[in-house]
């Protein structure tokens, strides 16, 4: 998150597709998300017509929504309203210790992950049933929609990266589910007797998967990652095209506040985004136009 808030490679025009990626953020990232592109669309830069889109974690729940034709106005609408019968959940200080100590100690990337996966099995979360119903009502469609959409989640096996599509025979909210089973907060999510973690356990917003496009636009709650190959604006720098990372700037940090798992924050990051957009637009649509 110390990074600047924008960061914006230039490329001569390149025509072809381009992407749209959503990083992960929690609850508060969803409605920070969606806050920006809703203030993007009114700013004339309406990225809901990417040729692929990629969602990790909080963006998977955002990218799953676009790419089924869900308009953004009422996305928006849907994080002011009050987080009535919500439960808000916390990162404690143990559980990033233990995340810490998944990755500081030797090994691949996949086998550090796989640490932290068989903890996340062996944690006392809610049941995973429950967080599947949560997600029934949080996602307005069920079903894959035709656009292309990439859902990332880690199977907590053997640290293995997934990207699921409509192509995988695996339901959308499980997929959805599974990119935001937060490792020690929320259960693994079983597929095809697989358990799957949140996605963001690999990279923040996993940009890489947007490689073969040639515009890419992130939106990026947060861009810390394990070593900087794996953040998100090393991501896109080395997909050689034109791309624009976006991350939120300092008041939008305020209004998302030190918890991403509260609901009581998601009015005050939707608007934090939908102001800050106006700042952005002009990096965003030298990208995208």
């Amino acid at each position: 998150m110390g990074q600047e808030a924008v960061s914006l490679l230039r490329m001569d025009s390149v025509t072809g597709k381009r992407a749209l990626v959503l990083g992960g953020g929690g609850v508060t990232g969803i409605a920070w998300e969606t806050g920006i592109l809703h203030g993007l669309a009114e700013a004339g830069v309406d990225l809901t017509d990417a040729d692929l889109f990629v969602g990790t974690s909080a963006g998977s729940v955002v990218a799953t929504q676009l790419a089924g034709g869900v308009p953004l106005a009422d996305l928006y609408a849907g994080q002011l309203l009050p987080p009535d019968g919500e439960i808000p959940a916390r990162l404690t200080t143990w559980m990033l210790v233990r995340y810490a100590l998944s990755y500081v100690m030797p090994g691949s990337p996949a086998r550090k992950r796989a640490r932290l996966g068989r903890a996340a099995v062996k944690a006392r979360t809610p049941s995973e049933e429950s967080r599947l119903e949560v997600f029934k009502h949080r996602l307005s469609i069920q079903d894959w929609p035709d656009r292309p959409l990439k859902v990332t989640a880690v199977d907590t096996a053997d640290g293995r990266f997934v990207a699921f599509d409509r192509d995988s025979g695996v339901p959308l909210v499980k997929a959805v589910a599974s990119s935001c089973a937060v490792p020690l907060v929320w259960p693994p999510v079983t597929i095809d007797g697989h358990r799957y973690m949140d996605g963001g356990m690999r990279s923040a917003a996993n940009v890489d998967l947007a490689a073969g496009c040639s515009r890419v636009v992130v939106v990026a709650p947060l861009t810390r990652a394990a070593s900087r190959a794996a953040t998100p604006g090393a991501q896109a720098a080395r997909l050689g095209v034109p791309s624009v990372v976006v991350s939120p700037d300092r008041a939008a940090l305020a209004a998302i506040g030190p918890n991403l798992l509260d609901p009581a924050r998601r009015r005050p990051a939707a608007e934090a985004g939908r102001k800050q957009a106006a700042s952005i637009a002009e990096a965003v649509r030298e990208v995208w136009a």
